[in-house]
């Protein structure tokens, strides 16, 4: 009988829990940069880590703006995807609004759709909500 190998690919994960500032958003995307350069295995393109900063920066603003909490940020790498996640305490669910470009604001959740090959808003049953972002590698 032969033992069969099986690839293990590595994942890495790390969560941050981030106040209710305005400097939330922009500690999100100095983490997310942070967590995804790191030295290791198969490290996401410098478009890939551009484009999952700037979804945990929108992300992460909406539920400061819209939750009435802080939020809890997580990010996973592996098995060929980028994960960003962003809970917030809010039941509210989130729209995506059409891509205005004359609009100041309204357009994180649309933006974050397009750059996204997956966007997901999974309601925790306490109240809160989950929105995660997955990106292929």
């Amino acid at each position: 009988m032969r033992a069969h190998e099986r690839a293990v690919r590595p994942t890495a994960r790390v969560e941050y829990t981030l106040p209710r500032t305005a400097v939330s958003a922009g500690r999100a995307r100095r983490l997310t940069s942070a967590f995804l350069t790191r030295p290791r295995m198969n490290a996401p393109t410098a478009d890939l880590v551009d484009d999952a900063t700037l979804i945990a920066s929108e992300l992460v603003a909406n539920a400061v703006r819209h939750g009435g909490t802080g939020c809890r940020l997580r990010l996973q790498v592996g098995h060929g995807e980028v994960t960003v996640e962003v809970h917030d305490d809010s039941p509210g669910r989130p729209s995506v609004g059409p891509m205005d470009t004359d609009s100041e604001s309204g357009r994180g959740l649309a933006m974050v759709q397009q750059l996204a090959n997956r966007l997901e808003i999974v309601s925790t049953g306490f109240g809160g909500k989950t929105v995660r972002a997955v990106l292929a590698v």
